[in-house]
């Protein structure tokens, strides 16, 4: 007898249709799985067979068993067929019979029946709410996460016997209910306030404009002068999420195995700090099978990049377009898959091998040829995508043995909700989020400057040898100097904050 089962695979971040056939014959006894399947898949034989024994139904050791994975031509790799292929074996030995014609099925085995938790449940809960599926079925563990997919009646599933008695009508089981109402985290973890943080008030000064635009910042200093702690402090000054930017980074986390195990939606925005010894796949995402990296994991949120003429040079040069497009595209023999990529990059390094080249207490060790060699290992183009260059001096005794303390981040944090609340409701309809994401048509239309802000321009492009894309950039930063200060128009002294922003010497 021949049954069909519904179930999902997850191709990039999204999901994609399985059918899962199962069909029982006379002949040699055997079981085979043909489809594309990965290693994972083939072993399913072994857990499905166990888990059928120990949840009390009769296993057909006499017939042989064939499942078909269609589409053929679609790899199918880890776990989560095991309960669609068991469901369809029952099926097809007629110790069950339901009607799953609307429904999909998704779910590791135990050897004892029961149903474990699966990657990528969000994506394929959305998937299945486009194609029109009234039901899904996942592991229990894994219903909180599939139900935040509106208009989809999801069935939290603890065992194989469980789903069997459900669908036979014998215990019901009741579709899982989740709190649709989004409040997001108010208070994200991070190093230290930013009242704490002494001196390097032009810092924290250009980590509020960062933070209100979504700009990409570098800072520069000898050692021990505070850039990784302002970097660590800098989520403190961060944003909320919305309800749109906090589903679309769950999906990539849903993917990555990586959602908080107490709560099935990401709250707050994330942020990566990869060491320098990462791998260029783990940078940007790849793999035989691509999945993505800390790029796409920084989605709506920072990738801090700590002493970053250390990263290798073919792995910094690769974030050149995402930087620009918020996307990152990785092409195989299989096909190409394309990530999101939307990240605030911020990063620090010294002047030096030694650290100390301008320094003004400790002299510098490094050779002329040195320094420029060092400094040099981040190409001009890297650098021109980088919004706001910055100065991170050594602070002085005086300020570090004071008493008084700077603003808190909570007092900096409303000026940023308050920017950004007005940055949303300029882009309604153009599906933008910030300054930061701003085109040259937005950047024509939303960026004016008067004659004597035209001028100053002028003179910095000649000065500075200033590229377009620093052009352009310049005036999205002057945007977000403007909306903090509740500016409707760019004013020169707008201007003025977001040129001094550039680097005096282009590397």
């Amino acid at each position: 007898m021949l049954a069909k089962v519904t179930s999902c695979a997850v191709v990039g971040l999204d999901g994609a249709l399985v059918d899962v056939e199962v069909d029982i014959s006379n002949g040699s006894p055997g079981f085979t799985i043909v489809g594309l399947p990965d290693a994972a898949v083939q072993e399913s034989r072994e857990r499905v067979r166990a888990a059928i024994k120990n949840s009390n139904f009769f296993y057909p050791f006499n017939k042989r068993i064939t499942v078909n994975l269609a589409p053929a031509d679609l790899r199918k790799e880890g776990p989560a067929y095991d309960l669609p292929i068991a469901v369809g074996l029952l099926i097809a030995s007629e110790q069950l019979s339901a009607d799953l014609s609307r429904t999909l099925v998704i779910g590791e085995l135990s050897l004892d029946g029961i149903v474990r938790h699966t990657n990528g449940v969000l994506p394929m809960a959305a998937m299945a709410r486009e194609r029109g599926f009234c039901d899904l079925f996942v592991p229990a563990s894994d219903a909180p996460e599939a139900a935040l997919v509106p208009d989809l009646n999801v069935y939290p599933i603890e065992t194989l016997f469980a789903l069997s008695a459900h669908l036979t009508g014998m215990q019901p089981l009741a579709p899982y209910r989740a709190a649709r109402d989004f409040t997001p985290d108010t208070a994200p973890s991070y190093a230290t306030d930013f009242a704490e943080v002494r001196g390097q008030e032009h810092v924290k000064r250009a980590l509020e404009v960062a933070a209100a635009g979504q700009h990409n910042l570098l800072m520069s200093g000898p050692p021990g002068a505070g850039k990784t702690l302002l970097a660590r402090s800098f989520p403190s000054i961060l944003p909320n999420l919305t309800l749109e930017e906090s589903l679309e980074i769950t999906r990539i986390y849903s993917v990555n195995d990586m959602l908080p195990s107490d709560s099935p939606l990401i709250r707050h925005r994330p942020f990566r700090a990869p060491h320098h010894t990462i791998s260029h796949a783990g940078l940007v995402g790849g793999g035989r099978w691509p999945h993505p990296g800390e790029i796409s994991l920084a989605h709506r949120g920072v990738l801090f990049l700590d002493e970053l003429p250390e990263f290798d040079s073919r792995s910094l040069e690769v974030m050149r377009q995402p930087l620009e497009d918020k996307i990152v595209t990785i092409s195989r023999a299989q096909g190409s898959h394309t990530f999101p990529a939307n990240f605030m990059l911020v990063a620090s390094m010294n002047p030096c091998p030694c650290g100390y080249y301008g320094d003004p207490v400790k002299e510098c060790t490094c050779s002329l040829s040195n320094v420029l060699r060092y400094q040099k290992r981040i190409s001009g183009p890297l650098l021109d995508r980088i919004d706001i260059h910055i100065q991170v001096p050594r602070v002085d005794y005086e300020k570090l043995s004071g008493d008084r303390l700077g603003e808190k981040s909570e007092t900096i944090r409303a000026r940023v909700e308050t920017s950004r609340a007005k940055q949303r409701a300029r882009f309604a309809g153009a599906n933008l989020q910030c300054n930061g994401d701003m085109g040259p048509a937005e950047v024509r239309q939303f960026c004016e400057v008067d004659s004597a802000g035209k001028n100053l321009l002028r003179a910095a492009m000649q000065q500075m040898q200033l590229s377009a894309r620093a052009y352009h950039r310049i005036l999205k930063l002057a945007r977000t100097i403007a909306d903090l200060a509740d500016c409707a128009k760019i004013e020169t002294p707008h201007l003025a904050e977001a040129i001094q922003y550039r680097p005096r010497k282009q590397t």
